[in-house]
């Protein structure tokens, strides 16, 4: 079966540049971005039962763009004044860039990593005896609590938005040749909105081992698997697939 359509269960990227785009356009695919998983707040009521003051936090956390708008909203419902003297530490520099949105850049104690909790520690022990606030979704890498922990430093996490299933039901009658899977929880969504779903001869891609392990739990086929050595990246991954796939190879 040759490879015609795929289906990217990511944000549609808009005019980024997109290696999912370029494949569609080397080898005349259709292909599409739906993303299976969203992003909801957690309302005043139920963050003020978690007792987090937010007044006892001289530093937070920031780990994604998400945590962000999120920790800035549940501060003004709040009525939480944010102090000019708050010291934010980023996971990214371009999350570090995003804070723009709500304050003035250069006038902020803003620090930022490479794309690691670790990259911020050196940073952080130099304000060991701050407390932390660590705005998150109810699901965070496991990884972070761990350094954290082992570091010794004194946070607190608040659990500020939620990661739901997407409705998609839209696409109950719409079949596509590949189904691209980034997370567990895309997975999970597949089978909140289609529970009877079987795969027969559509492939499966997932990227990452916690995302495999799921296609795999649920008793799918994995066809498509990233990163590996070959293809460090899923773009890389399906181009291989398409061209054997529709060479017959």
């Amino acid at each position: 079966m040759k490879i015609k359509s795929i289906l990217i269960s990511q944000p549609d990227p808009g005019n980024e540049p997109s290696p999912f785009k370029d494949l569609a356009e080397k080898y005349k695919l259709k292909v599409d971005f739906r993303p299976f998983i969203e992003v909801k707040g957690v309302d005043i009521t139920e963050f003020r039962k978690s007792k987090v003051n937010l007044a006892e936090y001289p530093s937070v956390i920031f780990t994604s763009k998400n945590a962000v708008d999120h920790f800035f909203r549940i501060a003004e419902e709040c009525r939480y004044s944010i102090p000019d003297d708050l010291k934010y530490f980023c996971l990214t520099e371009s999350i570090a860039l995003y804070l723009q949105k709500y304050v003035v850049y250069r006038k902020r104690k803003i620090y930022f990593g490479k794309n690691s909790i670790g990259d911020l520690l050196p940073m952080m022990k130099k304000h060991k005896d701050d407390k932390f606030l660590l705005p998150s979704s109810d699901i965070l890498k496991p990884e972070i609590p761990t350094i954290l922990d082992g570091a010794k430093i004194n946070y607190k996490r608040a659990i500020l938005y939620k990661t739901v299933s997407a409705d998609l039901s839209d696409l109950r009658d719409v079949t596509y040749d590949v189904l691209v899977f980034f997370s567990p929880q895309g997975i999970q969504s597949l089978f909140d909105n289609f529970p009877d779903f079987v795969q027969n001869d559509k492939k499966i891609a997932g990227f990452g081992s916690t995302t495999q392990k799921a296609i795999l739990d649920r008793g799918l086929r994995l066809d498509i698997p990233a990163p590996t050595p070959e293809h460090p990246s899923m773009a890389m991954a399906l181009e291989d697939f398409i061209k054997k796939t529709n060479k017959g190879k």
